[in-house]
């Protein structure tokens, strides 16, 4: 998951930054800072932001999958 990727799944979430770092139990500077490029949190970090959208319904999306770059999806149902 990139910081592009992390602001578009929270933009279809319709979450603030600090409704996901609640939800991922991340601090909001630690979010605030990874989506604005300033450092690339810890790993564990990173993942409990990324399983924390997923359980919301986002799909990430790889090179090539659907676009020709990385992205998000909102499952439906």
């Amino acid at each position: 998951m990139n910081p592009g990727q992390c602001r578009a799944a929270r933009a279809l979430l319709e979450w603030t930054q600090p409704h996901l770092a609640t939800e991922a139990g991340v601090s909001p500077s630690t979010l605030r800072d990874f989506e604005s490029g300033k450092r690339k949190p810890i790993g564990n970090n990173v993942t409990a932001i990324r399983s924390a959208l997923e359980a919301a319904g986002i799909t990430f999306l790889d090179n090539g999958e659907v676009s020709p770059g990385p992205g998000v999806a909102l499952r439906r149902g």
